[in-house]
Protein backbone atom coordinates (compact mmCIF):
# COMPACT_ATOMS: atom_id res chain seq x y z
CA UNK A 1 0.00 0.00 0.00
CA UNK A 2 2.69 2.44 0.95
CA UNK A 3 4.47 1.73 -2.38
CA UNK A 4 1.82 2.28 -4.34
CA UNK A 5 0.84 5.61 -2.81
CA UNK A 6 4.78 6.47 -3.35
CA UNK A 7 4.71 5.38 -7.13
CA UNK A 8 1.17 7.45 -7.53
CA UNK A 9 2.34 10.72 -5.38
CA UNK A 10 5.82 10.89 -7.29
CA UNK A 11 4.00 10.17 -10.54
CA UNK A 12 1.93 13.19 -10.07
CA UNK A 13 4.27 15.92 -8.17
CA UNK A 14 7.78 14.67 -9.41
CA UNK A 15 8.51 15.36 -5.57
CA UNK A 16 10.31 12.74 -3.49
CA UNK A 17 7.48 11.59 -0.90
CA UNK A 18 8.29 11.92 2.92
CA UNK A 19 6.64 9.47 5.90
CA UNK A 20 4.46 12.76 7.13
CA UNK A 21 2.96 12.95 3.52
CA UNK A 22 2.35 9.43 3.47
CA UNK A 23 0.53 9.06 6.26
CA UNK A 24 -1.67 11.50 5.76
CA UNK A 25 -3.18 9.65 2.34
CA UNK A 26 -3.05 6.64 3.73
CA UNK A 27 -7.02 4.96 4.30
CA UNK A 28 -6.08 3.76 8.09
CA UNK A 29 -4.56 5.60 11.19
CA UNK A 30 -0.77 4.85 11.17
CA UNK A 31 1.63 7.11 12.98
CA UNK A 32 4.67 8.69 10.22
CA UNK A 33 6.79 7.03 12.30
CA UNK A 34 5.36 3.22 11.58
CA UNK A 35 5.30 4.63 7.50
CA UNK A 36 9.04 5.49 8.39
CA UNK A 37 9.50 1.89 9.58
CA UNK A 38 7.80 0.45 6.53
CA UNK A 39 9.52 2.86 3.99
CA UNK A 40 12.45 1.73 5.28
CA UNK A 41 11.68 -1.80 4.36
CA UNK A 42 11.21 -0.79 0.94
CA UNK A 43 14.50 0.55 0.68
CA UNK A 44 16.13 -2.53 1.71
CA UNK A 45 14.30 -4.71 -0.39
CA UNK A 46 15.38 -2.22 -3.33
CA UNK A 47 12.29 -0.75 -4.39
CA UNK A 48 12.44 2.43 -3.34
CA UNK A 49 15.91 5.13 -3.21
CA UNK A 50 16.70 8.03 -1.45
CA UNK A 51 17.43 10.95 -3.16
CA UNK A 52 20.50 13.36 -2.34
CA UNK A 53 18.61 16.52 -2.12
CA UNK A 54 15.80 15.48 -0.18
CA UNK A 55 15.09 13.34 2.90
CA UNK A 56 11.72 12.14 0.95
CA UNK A 57 11.91 8.49 -0.87
CA UNK A 58 11.49 7.71 -4.89
CA UNK A 59 10.69 4.63 -6.46
CA UNK A 60 13.74 2.57 -7.83
CA UNK A 61 13.78 0.83 -11.08
CA UNK A 62 12.46 -2.23 -9.27
CA UNK A 63 9.87 -0.69 -7.48
CA UNK A 64 8.88 0.50 -10.88
CA UNK A 65 8.31 -2.59 -11.96
CA UNK A 66 6.59 -4.35 -8.97
CA UNK A 67 3.81 -1.52 -8.95
CA UNK A 68 3.15 -2.33 -12.62
CA UNK A 69 3.12 -6.39 -12.30
CA UNK A 70 1.47 -6.26 -8.85
CA UNK A 71 -0.33 -3.03 -8.13
CA UNK A 72 -1.39 -0.56 -10.99
CA UNK A 73 -4.86 -0.60 -11.80
CA UNK A 74 -5.53 1.25 -15.56
CA UNK A 75 -7.86 4.33 -15.25
CA UNK A 76 -11.03 4.37 -17.02
CA UNK A 77 -10.61 6.40 -19.77
CA UNK A 78 -12.25 9.72 -19.68
CA UNK A 79 -15.08 10.60 -21.92
CA UNK A 80 -13.55 13.40 -23.17
CA UNK A 81 -10.36 11.39 -24.29
CA UNK A 82 -12.54 9.24 -26.17
CA UNK A 83 -14.55 11.98 -27.92
CA UNK A 84 -11.25 13.68 -29.04
CA UNK A 85 -9.63 10.16 -30.55
CA UNK A 86 -13.17 9.26 -32.58
CA UNK A 87 -13.09 12.85 -33.71
CA UNK A 88 -9.32 12.86 -34.56
CA UNK A 89 -9.70 9.52 -36.15
CA UNK A 90 -13.21 10.05 -38.44
CA UNK A 91 -11.41 12.65 -41.02
CA UNK A 92 -11.22 11.41 -44.83
CA UNK A 93 -8.26 9.28 -44.96
CA UNK A 94 -6.73 8.28 -48.72
CA UNK A 95 -4.12 5.89 -47.41
CA UNK A 96 -3.42 3.14 -44.43
CA UNK A 97 -0.77 5.02 -43.71
CA UNK A 98 -2.54 8.25 -42.76
CA UNK A 99 -4.75 6.72 -40.40
CA UNK A 100 -1.37 5.51 -38.84
CA UNK A 101 0.72 8.26 -38.62
CA UNK A 102 -2.64 10.54 -37.39
CA UNK A 103 -2.76 8.07 -34.82
CA UNK A 104 0.57 8.77 -33.46
CA UNK A 105 -0.30 12.49 -33.39
CA UNK A 106 -3.70 12.00 -31.44
CA UNK A 107 -1.86 9.75 -28.62
CA UNK A 108 1.11 12.51 -28.21
CA UNK A 109 -1.12 15.03 -27.84
CA UNK A 110 -3.16 12.99 -25.52
CA UNK A 111 -0.39 12.39 -23.77
CA UNK A 112 2.51 14.72 -24.08
CA UNK A 113 4.72 12.19 -24.54
CA UNK A 114 6.47 10.97 -27.80
CA UNK A 115 4.03 8.03 -29.38
CA UNK A 116 4.74 5.79 -32.29
CA UNK A 117 2.80 3.63 -34.43
CA UNK A 118 3.12 0.60 -36.62
CA UNK A 119 0.86 -0.50 -39.38
CA UNK A 120 -0.27 -3.25 -39.64
CA UNK A 121 2.23 -6.27 -40.83
CA UNK A 122 3.10 -6.49 -44.66
CA UNK A 123 3.44 -10.70 -44.58
CA UNK A 124 0.46 -10.94 -46.53
CA UNK A 125 -0.06 -8.08 -48.90
CA UNK A 126 0.01 -8.64 -52.54
CA UNK A 127 0.56 -6.42 -55.47
CA UNK A 128 -2.83 -6.00 -57.15
CA UNK A 129 -1.99 -3.05 -59.90
CA UNK A 130 1.49 -1.47 -61.50
CA UNK A 131 0.69 2.19 -63.85
CA UNK A 132 3.05 4.74 -65.40
CA UNK A 133 1.35 7.65 -65.54
CA UNK A 134 2.96 10.29 -68.14
CA UNK A 135 3.15 13.86 -66.20
CA UNK A 136 5.19 15.61 -69.20
CA UNK A 137 8.05 16.87 -69.81
CA UNK A 138 9.35 13.71 -69.81
CA UNK A 139 8.13 13.15 -66.66
CA UNK A 140 6.40 9.69 -65.45
CA UNK A 141 5.09 8.44 -62.14
CA UNK A 142 4.78 4.99 -61.08
CA UNK A 143 2.08 3.47 -59.23
CA UNK A 144 1.89 0.64 -57.14
CA UNK A 145 -1.26 -0.45 -55.62
CA UNK A 146 -1.76 -3.64 -52.68
CA UNK A 147 -4.32 -5.45 -52.20
CA UNK A 148 -5.06 -4.08 -48.66
CA UNK A 149 -5.22 -0.96 -50.36
CA UNK A 150 -1.70 0.81 -49.98
CA UNK A 151 -0.75 2.85 -52.68
CA UNK A 152 3.17 3.61 -53.24
CA UNK A 153 4.23 6.21 -55.95
CA UNK A 154 8.14 7.86 -56.99
CA UNK A 155 8.36 10.06 -60.25
CA UNK A 156 11.38 9.88 -62.65
CA UNK A 157 12.62 10.93 -65.50
CA UNK A 158 12.92 8.85 -68.81
CA UNK A 159 15.22 9.72 -72.50
CA UNK A 160 13.49 11.11 -75.32
CA UNK A 161 14.25 7.64 -76.88
CA UNK A 162 11.75 5.72 -74.83
CA UNK A 163 8.29 5.47 -75.98
CA UNK A 164 4.92 5.45 -74.79
CA UNK A 165 4.49 1.96 -75.99
CA UNK A 166 7.22 0.77 -74.49
CA UNK A 167 6.48 1.95 -71.69
CA UNK A 168 2.79 0.22 -71.47
CA UNK A 169 4.12 -3.23 -73.28
CA UNK A 170 6.59 -2.89 -69.85
CA UNK A 171 3.32 -2.01 -67.18
CA UNK A 172 1.51 -4.99 -69.03
CA UNK A 173 4.34 -7.70 -68.49
CA UNK A 174 4.99 -6.23 -64.87
CA UNK A 175 1.13 -6.94 -64.39
CA UNK A 176 0.71 -10.17 -66.02
CA UNK A 177 3.52 -11.94 -64.69
CA UNK A 178 3.14 -10.50 -61.11
CA UNK A 179 -0.12 -9.44 -60.25
CA UNK A 180 -1.83 -11.62 -56.97
CA UNK A 181 1.33 -12.50 -56.09
CA UNK A 182 2.89 -11.84 -52.63
CA UNK A 183 5.13 -8.71 -52.14
CA UNK A 184 8.18 -10.36 -51.23
CA UNK A 185 7.56 -12.72 -54.43
CA UNK A 186 7.54 -9.97 -56.53
CA UNK A 187 10.94 -8.66 -55.16
CA UNK A 188 12.48 -11.78 -55.97
CA UNK A 189 11.30 -12.05 -59.38
CA UNK A 190 12.79 -8.52 -59.58
CA UNK A 191 16.18 -9.97 -58.66
CA UNK A 192 15.89 -13.18 -60.89
CA UNK A 193 13.63 -13.25 -64.47
CA UNK A 194 11.81 -10.21 -64.91
CA UNK A 195 15.11 -7.78 -65.93
CA UNK A 196 15.45 -10.06 -68.91
CA UNK A 197 11.79 -9.87 -69.96
CA UNK A 198 11.97 -6.38 -69.40
CA UNK A 199 15.10 -5.44 -71.49
CA UNK A 200 13.16 -7.37 -74.59
CA UNK A 201 11.34 -3.94 -74.48
CA UNK A 202 13.47 -1.21 -73.24
CA UNK A 203 17.14 -0.98 -74.24
CA UNK A 204 18.59 0.34 -70.82
CA UNK A 205 16.28 -1.34 -68.53
CA UNK A 206 18.22 -0.16 -65.29
CA UNK A 207 16.64 3.20 -64.53
CA UNK A 208 12.91 1.75 -64.86
CA UNK A 209 13.84 -1.73 -62.83
CA UNK A 210 15.68 0.79 -60.07
CA UNK A 211 12.25 2.66 -59.94
CA UNK A 212 10.06 -0.19 -59.91
CA UNK A 213 11.64 -1.73 -57.39
CA UNK A 214 12.00 1.30 -54.92
CA UNK A 215 8.09 1.56 -54.94
CA UNK A 216 8.43 -2.24 -54.20
CA UNK A 217 10.43 -1.81 -51.36
CA UNK A 218 8.32 1.05 -50.03
CA UNK A 219 5.30 -1.25 -50.02
CA UNK A 220 6.51 -4.04 -48.43
CA UNK A 221 9.01 -2.08 -45.77
CA UNK A 222 7.13 -2.08 -42.07
CA UNK A 223 6.92 1.18 -41.34
CA UNK A 224 6.30 3.11 -38.08
CA UNK A 225 5.41 6.90 -37.38
CA UNK A 226 6.46 8.83 -34.74
CA UNK A 227 4.11 11.88 -32.99
CA UNK A 228 5.70 14.38 -30.16
CA UNK A 229 9.30 14.00 -31.31
CA UNK A 230 9.41 17.57 -29.23
CA UNK A 231 7.95 16.28 -26.47
CA UNK A 232 10.89 14.49 -25.41
CA UNK A 233 12.79 17.82 -24.66
CA UNK A 234 10.18 18.58 -22.01
CA UNK A 235 10.05 15.62 -20.38
CA UNK A 236 13.54 14.29 -20.54
CA UNK A 237 15.63 14.77 -17.36
CA UNK A 238 18.86 14.88 -19.52
CA UNK A 239 20.56 18.20 -20.57
CA UNK A 240 23.36 16.11 -22.66
CA UNK A 241 22.77 17.66 -26.12
CA UNK A 242 24.62 14.53 -27.59
CA UNK A 243 22.01 12.15 -25.78
CA UNK A 244 19.34 13.72 -27.18
CA UNK A 245 20.72 13.93 -30.64
CA UNK A 246 21.56 10.12 -29.90
CA UNK A 247 17.75 9.75 -28.90
CA UNK A 248 16.61 11.84 -31.77
CA UNK A 249 18.62 9.37 -34.20
CA UNK A 250 17.22 6.22 -32.43
CA UNK A 251 13.81 7.36 -34.13
CA UNK A 252 14.70 7.84 -36.97
CA UNK A 253 16.08 4.42 -37.95
CA UNK A 254 13.52 1.68 -38.27
CA UNK A 255 15.16 -1.49 -37.59
CA UNK A 256 16.63 0.14 -34.24
CA UNK A 257 13.18 0.78 -32.98
CA UNK A 258 11.57 -1.69 -34.17
CA UNK A 259 14.31 -3.81 -31.73
CA UNK A 260 13.12 -1.10 -28.87
CA UNK A 261 9.21 -1.59 -29.76
CA UNK A 262 10.31 -5.82 -29.27
CA UNK A 263 7.27 -8.51 -30.93
CA UNK A 264 3.55 -7.75 -30.75
CA UNK A 265 1.93 -8.92 -27.31
CA UNK A 266 -1.68 -9.50 -27.15
CA UNK A 267 -1.47 -7.70 -23.64
CA UNK A 268 0.15 -4.25 -23.26
CA UNK A 269 3.47 -4.48 -22.19
CA UNK A 270 5.63 -2.01 -20.01
CA UNK A 271 9.50 -1.62 -20.36
CA UNK A 272 11.11 0.51 -17.76
CA UNK A 273 14.67 1.63 -18.14
CA UNK A 274 17.53 -0.76 -18.27
CA UNK A 275 14.76 -3.52 -19.29
CA UNK A 276 15.04 -1.65 -22.77
CA UNK A 277 17.67 -3.36 -25.53
CA UNK A 278 19.34 0.22 -25.91
CA UNK A 279 20.95 1.62 -23.28
CA UNK A 280 20.07 5.02 -24.45
CA UNK A 281 16.92 4.69 -23.26
CA UNK A 282 17.81 3.73 -19.37
CA UNK A 283 15.92 6.60 -17.85
CA UNK A 284 12.38 6.37 -20.04
CA UNK A 285 9.88 3.70 -20.04
CA UNK A 286 7.64 2.27 -23.23
CA UNK A 287 4.33 1.33 -23.07
CA UNK A 288 3.35 -1.02 -25.92
CA UNK A 289 -0.08 -2.00 -27.02
CA UNK A 290 -1.17 -4.34 -30.16
CA UNK A 291 -4.09 -3.64 -32.45
CA UNK A 292 -5.73 -6.56 -34.85
CA UNK A 293 -6.97 -4.97 -37.89
CA UNK A 294 -9.10 -8.08 -38.40
CA UNK A 295 -7.73 -10.16 -41.36
CA UNK A 296 -5.26 -7.44 -42.25
CA UNK A 297 -3.02 -8.01 -39.39
CA UNK A 298 -1.76 -6.94 -36.29
CA UNK A 299 0.10 -3.13 -35.91
CA UNK A 300 1.64 -1.88 -32.86
CA UNK A 301 0.91 1.32 -30.76
CA UNK A 302 3.59 2.82 -28.07
CA UNK A 303 4.36 5.60 -25.80
CA UNK A 304 7.61 6.61 -25.08
CA UNK A 305 8.24 9.20 -21.51
CA UNK A 306 9.80 9.36 -18.24
CA UNK A 307 9.93 6.84 -15.54
CA UNK A 308 7.95 8.98 -13.68
CA UNK A 309 5.35 8.54 -15.70
CA UNK A 310 1.75 8.36 -14.13
CA UNK A 311 1.56 4.57 -15.44
CA UNK A 312 -2.21 4.08 -14.06
CA UNK A 313 -3.71 7.23 -16.88
CA UNK A 314 -1.21 5.72 -19.52
CA UNK A 315 -2.03 2.19 -19.58
CA UNK A 316 -5.70 2.76 -19.67
CA UNK A 317 -5.47 5.65 -22.20
CA UNK A 318 -3.09 3.47 -24.97
CA UNK A 319 -5.67 0.09 -24.35
CA UNK A 320 -9.08 2.21 -24.96
CA UNK A 321 -6.59 4.00 -28.12
CA UNK A 322 -5.85 0.49 -29.72
CA UNK A 323 -9.39 -0.22 -29.86
CA UNK A 324 -10.45 2.73 -31.22
CA UNK A 325 -7.42 2.78 -33.68
CA UNK A 326 -8.20 -1.12 -34.43
CA UNK A 327 -12.22 -0.37 -35.20
CA UNK A 328 -11.01 2.40 -37.43
CA UNK A 329 -8.78 0.20 -39.68
CA UNK A 330 -11.54 -2.19 -40.30
CA UNK A 331 -14.34 0.37 -41.19
CA UNK A 332 -11.47 1.45 -43.40
CA UNK A 333 -10.92 -2.12 -44.83
CA UNK A 334 -14.74 -3.01 -45.19
CA UNK A 335 -15.30 0.45 -47.14
CA UNK A 336 -12.05 -0.18 -49.55
CA UNK A 337 -13.21 -3.84 -50.55
CA UNK A 338 -16.66 -3.46 -51.25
Amino acid sequence: MILKAIVRDYTSSGVPVGSKALAAQLPMHVSSATVRNEMAALEELGLIAKTHSSSGRIPSVKGYRYYVDHLVQPDPIKANDIDIIKSSLEGQFLKIDEIIETSAKILSNLTSYTAFSLKPEHKQSRLSGFRLVPLGKRQVMAVLVTDNGDVESQTFNITPKITGDQLEAVVRLINDQLIGKPLDEVLEALKSDIPMQVANYLQQPEGFLKVFGDVLTQAAQERFYVGGRLNLLSFSDSNDVDELKSLYTLMDHSDDMADVLGKPSDRIQVKIGSEMTNDILKDYSLITATYEAGDHGKGVIALLGPTRMPYSRMIGLVGAFRQELAQRLIDYYRYFDQ
